[in-house]
């Protein structure tokens, strides 16, 4: 088992800690949030690159610090609009974009409240795409000294992750090269079924 921050769309990295947690992962909940985290965003190839994708969300007009489970998603402009038009853009040609289109659609027809919410949900769509049976639980306190593996720091997307990742076939490789550790969406719709057996093989330095 191993502790981690739920993310949107996690980056590659992560699911492959995730996939080498065998049977349980546990989510800290009771965290403060944090921004520029993966907590909010994350990053797709785009014809034009490296592209973030990020949830606007709702600041207290106070300096006191809000729990990442509270933290209210905001909805007063279309955000899940462009984002599915962004992922519609850029992977449209990938070999498995249309097999997962309609759920992430329906994904993105929802309105959260809450950005942990949101993030379970993305969590649970791409667990039923790579067909793995890897069940979560949610922390009840901050813990100080975990037992667990620690994997909370990874949330963070201005910290490296120490993986070793072998380059796959993307989109727009031929004008940019390859671009590891994105979201995992963009391992899915490249690879398909073969995303499972891919984040077996990464090499994590734990």
């Amino acid at each position: 088992m191993a502790l981690f921050i739920p993310t949107y769309f996690s980056p590659i990295s992560q699911y492959g800690a995730i996939v080498k947690s065998k049977e349980k992962v546990v989510f800290e909940v009771e965290d403060n949030f944090q921004k520029q985290t993966y907590r909010n965003r994350c990053y797709i190839y785009s014809a034009n690159g490296k592209q973030l994708l990020n949830i606007p969300v709702k600041h207290k007009k106070t300096n006191n610090r809000k729990k990442t489970k509270d933290t209210l998603i905001e909805n007063d402009f279309p955000w899940q609009r462009e984002h599915f038009k962004s992922l519609q853009s850029a992977y449209k040609s990938s070999p498995f974009f249309e097999y997962f289109e309609d759920d992430l659609a329906s994904l993105f027809s929802k309105k959260h409240k809450y950005l942990l919410d949101l993030n379970l949900d993305t969590y649970l769509f791409i667990t039923d795409a790579i067909e793995t049976t890897t069940k979560f639980s949610k922390t009840t306190f901050y813990e100080t000294t975990p037992i667990l593996k620690d994997f909370r720091t990874w949330d963070n997307a201005k910290v490296k992750h120490p993986i070793r990742l072998d380059p796959y076939v993307q989109v727009f490789d031929d004008k940019h090269g390859f671009i590891p550790n994105l979201s995992i969406l963009d391992l899915l719709f490249m690879e398909g079924g073969n995303t499972f057996s891919i984040l077996e093989k990464i090499s994590i330095n734990f």
